[in-house]
């Protein structure tokens, strides 16, 4: 039988303030990308997220976590399809469009149906299509956990990357190509 761990002590005394681990958790780069995905009553929706990790390779499984503060967060909860879209170096103003609260992301922008019907960015470095396997309680953020049915990639672009507050791009990437 698996050795179990002790649950964490939810009561011990944090020693560090929000903003020094939102400014230490910065350090880590990210990638960054825009979930997509039709609500029920046909609306779209998109948000920018840096908080995507591969799960499983057997099942294939993909997350990521939304804020409880989001304004689309129940139409997403409760979306039968994602599109998980990579962004490129040159798409930053794609991650702010859709980082901004309660605007029109979609009038003038390029994408397309997927084939689970969520919407895809045109272009995008790479989509993950998938649909919900499951939800969990993830603090101030839901954490969304989904089975991938599609897959499709760009090898010819480089990443959007997030670090310490700001994007950038690969500083090696004009050497690899």
């Amino acid at each position: 039988m698996p050795a179990q761990r002790p649950a964490a002590d939810l009561t011990e005394k944090q020693t560090f303030q929000p903003r020094l681990l939102r400014d230490v958790l910065g350090c880590f780069p990210t990638g960054v990308a825009v979930v997509t995905a039709v609500a029920r009553d046909g609306s779209l929706h998109g948000v920018t997220i840096n908080s995507f990790n591969s799960v499983s390779l057997d099942p294939p499984l993909v997350l990521f976590s939304l804020s409880r503060d989001l304004n689309s967060l129940q139409s997403l909860e409760t979306a039968e399809a994602f599109a998980i879209n990579f962004l490129r170096d040159d798409q930053a103003h794609l991650s702010s469009r859709f980082a901004a609260a309660l605007t029109d992301k979609w009038t003038g922008l390029e994408y397309r149906a997927g084939l689970t019907g969520a919407p895809v960015l045109v272009p995008a470095l790479a989509v993950v299509e998938c649909r919900p396997y499951a939800q969990y309680d993830g603090g101030d953020h839901v954490i969304f956990v989904l089975r991938v049915s599609h897959i499709e990639a760009d090898a010819t672009r480089y990443p959007l990357v997030f670090f310490r507050g700001c994007y950038h791009a690969l500083a090696n990437a004009e050497r690899d190509r």
